[in-house]
C-alpha cells in the first residue's frame, strides 16, 4: 500500500498538478484515465498550501469528492480542520464550503457516480460501477470519505495572479517570434 502511495503522490506532484495549474486540466480527463479536479488546502500544521489530485462528480450544483485512502490521507484531515476550500476543476475554480456526507441513500448515488468518473480505477477492487449491486458498492466503499464542496464563490484559477499559465503562454510566443526569425532570415 505504501508503494501504491507513493507511486500517486509522484505522479500527482510531478504530472497532475502541475497540468492544472498551467490551465491544461481539461486535456487530462477523459472516460479512460478519469475526470479529476485539484483540491487546494491548507495545511493543518504548516499552514501552507497543498495541491491535491482527486477523482469527483458534479450533482444538484455541488461537487463530490472521495478520501480513498480514507483518513489516512492529509489532504482530508486538512479539509476536516478548516472546512473550506478551492478545488481546480477542468472548467474554472471555486471556492467552497466542506462538509462529510454520510447519508446512506446520498453515498449510493454519489459514490457510483464517482467511481464511473474515476476511468479504469474505478474497476479495481473488483469493482465495476456500472453494474455492481447498491449493496456492494456501499460495502466495497464503507471505508471512504464522501466529501461535499457547496460552492460559495470563485476561486483563483491557472490564468489568475498565482496561477502557472502564463509559463507556456510565453513559452509558446517565445517559439512563435523563434520561428518568425528563423524565417526572415
Amino acid at each position: 500500500m505504501k508503494i501504491g502511495r507513493r507511486s500517486f503522490h509522484l505522479f500527482n506532484k510531478l504530472f497532475m498538478v502541475p497540468m492544472f495549474r498551467l490551465g491544461l486540466g481539461a486535456f487530462v480527463g477523459n472516460n479512460i484515465t478519469g475526470y479529476i479536479m485539484i483540491i487546494k488546502s491548507i495545511g493543518r500544521k504548516t499552514s501552507k498550501m497543498h495541491y491535491t489530485p482527486v477523482n469527483y462528480a458534479i450533482y444538484k450544483g455541488d461537487v463530490y469528492c472521495l478520501a480513498g485512502w480514507g483518513k489516512l490521507s492529509d489532504w482530508y484531515r486538512n479539509l476536516a480542520a478548516v472546512h473550506e476550500a478551492e478545488v481546480i476543476m477542468p472548467g474554472g475554480t471555486i471556492f467552497g464550503k466542506v462538509e462529510e456526507v454520510s447519508d446512506p441513500e446520498t453515498r449510493r448515488v454519489i459514490m457510483r457516480k464517482i467511481l464511473k468518473n474515476t476511468g479504469f480505477a474505478g474497476f479495481m477492487d473488483n469493482l465495476n460501477p456500472f453494474k455492481t449491486t447498491d449493496d456492494k458498492l456501499l460495502k466495497k466503499t464503507s471505508g471512504m470519505n464522501l466529501l461535499r464542496i457547496q460552492p460559495e464563490g470563485v476561486g483563483n484559477g491557472a490564468y489568475d495572479p498565482g496561477g502557472l499559465a502564463w509559463i507556456w503562454n510565453a513559452v509558446c510566443i517565445l517559439l512563435i517570434i523563434l520561428i518568425i526569425v528563423l524565417i526572415v532570415r
